[in-house]
């Protein structure tokens, strides 16, 4: 899969050094994915939801959530929020 923009990942673990690690083991398994369905994201990432039309993945022990747009014809991955899970409690990505 390839993912769209990936700058937003540098940007937050520079912002959340405890998240750093494990974003880059989400990216390197989110390239190395070939996703056809939400079943196969979920066969990946147990712990990912489907929330109306974003995939919301949790990251560093569920401390962070990573809210995406999984384009299966395209085989593209578009991160549209990353947040702590404080922030993602709040509820403003849904708007």
């Amino acid at each position: 899969m390839r993912i769209i923009s990936e700058r937003r990942i540098v940007e937050f673990g520079e912002e959340h050094p405890d998240a750093k690690l494990a974003l880059a083991n989400w990216k390197r398994a989110v390239r190395a994915a070939a996703w056809r369905t939400q079943a196969d994201v979920k066969a990946h990432f147990q712990d990912s939801d489907l929330v109306g039309e974003k995939t919301v993945f949790n990251i560093a022990k569920n401390r962070f959530r990573l809210i995406a747009f999984v384009s299966f014809r395209t085989g593209i991955v578009y991160i549209k929020e990353i947040l702590s899970h404080k922030e993602y409690d709040k509820g403003r990505w849904k708007q």
